[in-house]
């Protein structure tokens, strides 16, 4: 365990955490803590922070220069959990989790062992050396995408993403389409994500994927699935950002006043546990970013994987969990 409490937060520091926030709090008035898993049906892995991009709201801090890539032994020790569990659904993050040598190892093998696999992409993956040939790989292995878009206008995005990104991100999605994905009545799926440019929360999901599909269409004759709204997360750059322009106190307040406990039920915590690329186990993406681990108590890492415990466990709160729960919530 000693290698849990280098990347992780300490007991007596998460016992803090769970006692003493507001979030803790609000889940209190609202007679909903703890917050504890409902069951696990997704396995979510993150296998690095090594990206072609450098996104400003980034919550990972994901970027060319970052070197932490998960190891082959824990690639296969996710596919030993997933092979001695009833979890059927494989989430791929990174950073890119195209760059990672495995990455392709691991897909295939899920696959061949009965797991959808989903893949959270940038879309401008496809067009750096020797990744070619990523639609057609996801296209045979029947990968689900779950792409990020932030805007359906070439100044927002490349504001937040760098220059030429929109583009490339149209082409790839043109692409995709070619292959079959996006069609209404097809098997491959591909949605996108919305991220609002600054601190304020995104609109309705439902009227800005109308806005999406009207605008795509029209413009690039691109197709999807679904869109995803998410709130940015008070974490990696764009905390930074926030805490430079002295907008940090401002922004969670909002997040506080729009917290919505209708959201409880699907926020993604309670039906997965986080893979990080050292193997450490976590409630969620944005719990792993912040450093904290599962409960103690609860198997910590992925090579002493026990899905029952697991399943029976509190989820660790902090202050970004508003950032889940407001407005529509981030699912």
């Amino acid at each position: 365990m000693g290698r849990v409490v280098c990347h992780a937060v300490r007991d007596r520091d998460m016992e803090d955490l769970l006692e003493n926030n507001d979030f803790t709090g609000t889940l209190e008035k609202n007679g909903r803590f703890p917050l504890c898993a409902a069951e696990i049906d997704i396995l979510q892995v993150n296998l690095g922070y090594r990206c072609n991009l450098a996104c400003k709201h980034c919550h990972v801090q994901a970027g060319p220069l970052r070197t932490e890539m998960m190891a082959r032994e824990n690639v296969e020790s996710i596919i030993h959990t997933l092979e001695n569990s009833p979890i059927r659904i494989l989430d791929v993050t990174g950073g890119a989790p195209e760059l990672h040598s495995n990455f392709r190892f691991l897909v295939t093998a899920a696959r061949a062992i009965g797991c959808h696999v989903m893949v959270r992409s940038n879309l401008a993956i496809f067009f750096e050396e020797d990744q070619a040939s990523l639609p057609s790989f996801y296209k045979e292995c029947g990968v689900e995408i779950v792409a990020s878009l932030p805007y359906f206008r070439i100044a927002n995005v490349d504001a937040v993403r760098g220059n030429g990104v929109f583009e490339r991100c149209i082409k790839a999605l043109q692409i995709l389409n070619e292959h079959g994905y996006g069609q209404e009545n097809g098997g491959l799926k591909i949605h996108l994500v919305h991220n609002p440019r600054g601190a304020f929360l995104p609109p309705s999901q439902e009227s800005l994927e109308a806005q999406y599909r009207k605008e795509l269409l029209e413009n690039f004759g691109v197709r999807f699935n679904q869109l995803y709204t998410l709130a940015n997360m008070p974490l990696g750059r764009f905390k930074d950002f926030l805490v430079r322009s002295n907008g940090y106190d401002a922004y969670m307040e909002k997040l506080r006043k729009a917290f919505n406990p209708s959201t409880l039920d699907g926020i993604m915590c309670r039906r997965l546990v986080s893979v990080g690329w050292d193997g450490i186990l976590f409630d969620c993406d944005f719990n792993l970013v912040a450093g904290l681990s599962v409960e103690e108590g609860c198997p910590r890492h992925i090579r002493d994987f026990d899905y029952e415990a697991l399943s029976r466990r509190k989820i660790v709160l902090s202050e970004h969990c508003f950032g889940c729960t407001a407005g529509q919530g981030s699912t």
